[in-house]
C-alpha cells in the first residue's frame, strides 16, 4: 500500500512540475532580476545512429533584461550543436540543440551540461541526460 501511495504522489508531482526542470537562479539575487535554465526533466532517449532536437529555455525573471550566453558540454561519445549560443534580451528564450549519436556509440547514459552566463551577475548551470539505446 505504501508503494501505491508513493507512486501516486510521484505521478502527481511529475504532472504538476511538467516535463522540464530548472536550474538554480542566476543573475541577481533581487526578486525578478534573475534567470533559470529549463532542460528536459527525464532522460532524452536516442537510438544509436540517430539525431534528435531538444529544446532548452531561458526563464527570465520579470525584470531580467540581459543577454545570456549558453555553453553546452557533453561527455565523450555523443555530440551536441551548438556548443555555445547567445540568447539576446530581445530573442525568444528557446534554444534548439541538435544531439547526434553515432552508430557505434556505447549504450548508456551521457550527461549534457548547460551553463548560462549573463553580462553581469552570477552564472548558473544545470544538467540533463541522454540515454543511448539500441535502434
Amino acid at each position: 500500500m505504501k508503494k501505491v501511495i508513493m507512486i501516486v504522489v510521484i505521478l502527481v508531482l511529475v504532472t504538476v512540475l511538467g516535463c522540464y526542470s530548472s536550474s538554480e537562479k542566476g543573475g541577481s539575487v533581487i526578486k525578478g532580476e534573475g534567470f533559470k535554465i529549463a532542460v528536459p526533466t527525464f532522460d532524452v532517449e536516442i537510438k544509436q545512429g540517430e539525431i534528435q532536437s531538444v529544446t532548452i529555455s531561458l526563464e527570465r525573471g520579470e525584470s531580467f533584461k540581459q543577454d545570456v550566453k549558453f555553453i553546452i558540454k557533453t561527455t565523450k561519445g555523443i555530440t551536441v550543436e551548438p556548443t555555445d549560443v547567445m540568447v539576446k534580451a530581445s530573442d525568444t528564450p528557446d534554444v534548439q540543440l541538435r544531439i547526434t549519436v553515432p552508430k557505434d556509440a556505447a549504450l548508456g547514459v551521457y550527461s549534457v551540461s548547460v551553463i548560462g552566463t549573463p553580462k553581469t551577475g552570477e552564472p548558473t548551470s544545470t544538467v540533463f541526460n541522454v540515454n543511448v539505446v539500441v535502434p
